[in-house]
């Protein structure tokens, strides 16, 4: 293989990533998930063959980048369209401290042991399980962690104020327009209560909801599909 059909093949690999990688959008490029990330480093090591393997025609290896973004686009289309492949898809979050108790289970569901956790939560500024009122691990492996009130900044012990535990955490009850009925009877709230709350917010359809949660005050967060911004 010649210097300049090397520097040509480069170059043409370079505009067919960035063109792909731009139309299969952030969530690809920001490894939201493990499927994410697992199509990121096949797109490189692709890229790479392409580059300096003479065995394989540049149209070849071009073809191949489309089609796995192809397939790529058609399982992001799918999580949009469908709640339940979504969740197969991406996987669900997963509860692994509650109220300061370490869910064993779970960890280990997850083939997580006890120094993976430490780590994650000290990437969190949490030194102790006992801190944590809620860790959650995300569908891309990050952990959320929700402190006790009382841990807080600016926090309610600090002022001696009283400390009321919490109850709930926020939960989402509609998706794309779709009640969340496991959640609603997680969180023991009736579905004449959410219509009376969508009712409130002049909202008379579900199909007009794009996401709606139950926040900690027992509030509920709506957003509306087409929303109009300030």
């Amino acid at each position: 293989m010649t210097y300049g059909e090397i520097l040509f093949r480069t170059a043409a690999s370079f505009v067919a990533l960035l063109v792909l990688t731009r139309l299969l959008g952030k969530k690809q490029v920001g490894h939201l998930t493990f499927f994410n990330y697992v199509t990121g480093i096949t797109f490189g090591s692709t890229t790479a063959e392409i580059i300096v393997n003479r065995q394989i025609t540049l149209l070849q290896g071009i073809s191949s980048l489309v089609l796995w973004s192809l397939l790529t686009f058609i399982i992001a289309l799918t999580g949009l369209r469908s709640v339940k492949a979504r969740e197969i898809l991406d996987g669900q979050p997963t509860i692994l401290i509650k109220k300061g108790i370490i869910l064993e289970k779970a960890l280990a569901k997850q083939h997580l042991n006890i120094d993976d956790l430490s780590m994650l939560l000290r990437n969190k500024d949490v030194f102790s399980p006992e801190e944590v009122e809620i860790a959650i691990l995300e569908p891309d492996g990050k952990l959320s962690v929700l402190r006790k009130e009382e841990l807080l900044p600016a926090t309610k012990k600090d002022i001696k104020a009283t400390v009321t535990p919490v109850q709930r955490i926020p939960t989402e009850l509609i998706v794309d327009g779709k009640i969340v009925e496991k959640n609603l009877i997680k969180m023991d709230v009736s579905a004449a209560w959410l219509n009376q709350q969508l009712k409130k917010a002049g909202i008379h359809s579900l199909d007009q909801v794009f996401y709606a949660e139950l926040q900690l005050d027992g509030t509920l967060y709506i957003d509306k599909y087409q929303d109009s911004m300030p």
